[in-house]
C-alpha cells in the first residue's frame, strides 16, 4: 500500500513544532536550571533519533522500524519524566504506531501514550482536574479515528488501483488475442484471394498444356509461359504479405487498368470477360482500391469455378467487370450469364469466398450484394464510400 506522503511530512514537522514549543515552555517557566538543562539534553536526543528514523525509513525495514519505534518512544517516556510539558509530542508518536503496529498493537499503544499524557499534565496541574483527563482521551480517540479512516481510504484505494491495473493487463492480452485472430482472418482472405486462385489457375494451364504436349506443341508451350507468369505473380503476393504492401497489381496502375488487366488475364484461364468503366474517375484510397480489386478477383474466381456447367466446362460462358464512379460512391458489378443457383450452397472446402468479399468491404464500410436464380446467372454487386474513412457527422453538442 502506497502511503501518503505529505501526511508523514507532515507529522514529522509536527512533532519537532511539538518539540520546540515544550522546550521553550521549559525555559520560559523553569529557567536554565540543571533540571531544565538535562531535559534539553535528553530532548536533543529525541530529536536526533526521531530524525534518524526518518533518514533510514527505507533501509531499516519493519523489524527496523519496530525497533526504532521503541526506541524513540523510551528517550520521550525519559523525557516527560523529567518535564511533563513535553507530553504532548504523543500525538505524532500515535500516528507512527497506527503506521507499524497492527489493530491489537496500536490500542495498546494508544492507552499507554494517552495515559502518560493525563499524568504528565496533572503532574503540570498539581491538582485534580476533569478536562485533564477527558481532553486526552478524547484526543486521541480523534486522532485515532481519523488516521484509522485515512489508512482504509488508502487501502481501498490501493486496491482500486490493483484491480484497474490488473483489467488493463486482461484487456490488453484480449486486444492482442483479438487482433491476433483478425490478422489471421485478413491473411485467411488474402490467401484465398490471391495465392489459392492463382495456384488455381496454374494447375487449370499446366494441365492444358499436358494435354496439348503432342497435339498442339505451341500452344501448351503458351499454357507454361502463363503459368509461370502466375507463379511470378504469387511470388510477388506472397513477399507482400511479408512486407504488408498493397498489392501488386495496383504498383504504378490506377484502379481501372488493375481491373481490365485482371479481366485479360481470366479469359485466359476461363470464360470470356469484358470490362467497363462507367463515370468520370477520381482519386481513392489504397484500401477501398485493394478492396475493390480483391473482391473482382474472388467474383472472377467464382465465375471460373461455378459459372459454367459440370458437364460441360468449356461452354461458352460470359462476365463483365462495370467499375462504376458515382456521386459519393463506388460500386463495381461483376454479372455472368452462367447456371445461377438458388442458393449459395458450397461444396465441401469452398464458400469461403462471399464471406471474404464481405468482411474485406466492411473494413472500407462497403455492402456486397449476391443475386441468382438457376439457369439465369450471377450478379455481385459491391457498394463502397468515395471517401476513406468516412467522414464523422457533425455533433450538436460540445
Amino acid at each position: 500500500m502506497r502511503e501518503r506522503t505529505w501526511l508523514n511530512w507532515a507529522m514529522h514537522v509536527g512533532f519537532y513544532l511539538l518539540l520546540a514549543a515544550s522546550a521553550l515552555r521549559l525555559v520560559s517557566r523553569h529557567g536554565m536550571s540543571a533540571q531544565t538543562v538535562t531535559s534539553l539534553v535528553v530532548c536533543g536526543l529525541l530529536a536526533l533519533a526521531y530524525a534518524a528514523g526518518i533518514v533510514w525509513w527505507h533501509r531499516l525495514g519493519r523489524q527496523g522500524r519496530l525497533v526504532w519505534l521503541g526506541g524513540v518512544a523510551a528517550v520521550w517516556l525519559a523525557l516527560v519524566v523529567l518535564a511533563p510539558s513535553f507530553s504532548w509530542c504523543a500525538v505524532p508518536l500515535l500516528f507512527l504506531c497506527l503506521r507499524l503496529l497492527n489493530a491489537h498493537g496500536f490500542a495498546v499503544a494508544a492507552a499507554a501514550l494517552t495515559l502518560v499524557v493525563i499524568v504528565a499534565q496533572l503532574e503540570i496541574a498539581r491538582e485534580l482536574d476533569v478536562s485533564l483527563i477527558l481532553a486526552p482521551v478524547g484526543i486521541a480517540a480523534m486522532t485515532a479515528v481519523i488516521f484509522g479512516e485515512l489508512q482504509r481510504e488508502s487501502a481501498a484505494r490501493q486496491l482500486l488501483i490493483d484491480d484497474l491495473i490488473s483489467t488493463r493487463g486482461t484487456l490488453a492480452d484480449s486486444r492482442h488475442r483479438t487482433g491476433v485472430l483478425e490478422e489471421r482472418e485478413r491473411l485467411a482472405r488474402e490467401i484465398h484471394d490471391t495465392l489459392a486462385q492463382g495456384l488455381t489457375s496454374m494447375g487449370i494451364l499446366l494441365q492444358a498444356a499436358d494435354r496439348m504436349w503432342v497435339t498442339d506443341p505451341a500452344q501448351a508451350r503458351a499454357h507454361v509461359r502463363r503459368a509461370a507468369a502466375a507463379a511470378a505473380d504469387n511470388l510477388a503476393e506472397a513477399r507482400r504479405f511479408v512486407r504488408d504492401l498493397q498489392p501488386p497489381g495496383l504498383v504504378d496502375v490506377t484502379l481501372p487498368e488493375a481491373l481490365a488487366r485482371l479481366c485479360a488475364d481470366a479469359g485466359e484461364t476461363g470464360p470470356r470477360v469484358r470490362f467497363r468503366l462507367a463515370g468520370e474517375e477520381y482519386p481513392l484510397a489504397p484500401e477501398v482500391q485493394a478492396a475493390l480489386l480483391r473482391v473482382a478477383q474472388a467474383a472472377l474466381a467464382n465465375v471460373r469455378d461455378h459459372a459454367a456447367p459440370a458437364a460441360d466446362p468449356a461452354s461458352g460462358v460470359t462476365a463483365t467487370v462495370t467499375l462504376s464512379y458515382l456521386d459519393g460512391e463506388v460500386t463495381l458489378d461483376v454479372f455472368d450469364d452462367g447456371v445461377g443457383f438458388a442458393e449459395p450452397a458450397p461444396a465441401p472446402g469452398r464458400g469461403y469466398g462471399l464471406r471474404a468479399m464481405r468482411d474485406r468491404l466492411a473494413e472500407v464500410h462497403g455492402v456486397l450484394v449476391v443475386e441468382s436464380a438457376p439457369g439465369e446467372g450471377t450478379a455481385v454487386a459491391a457498394r463502397v464510400p468515395a471517401v476513406w474513412p468516412p467522414r464523422a457527422l457533425d455533433g450538436g453538442g460540445a
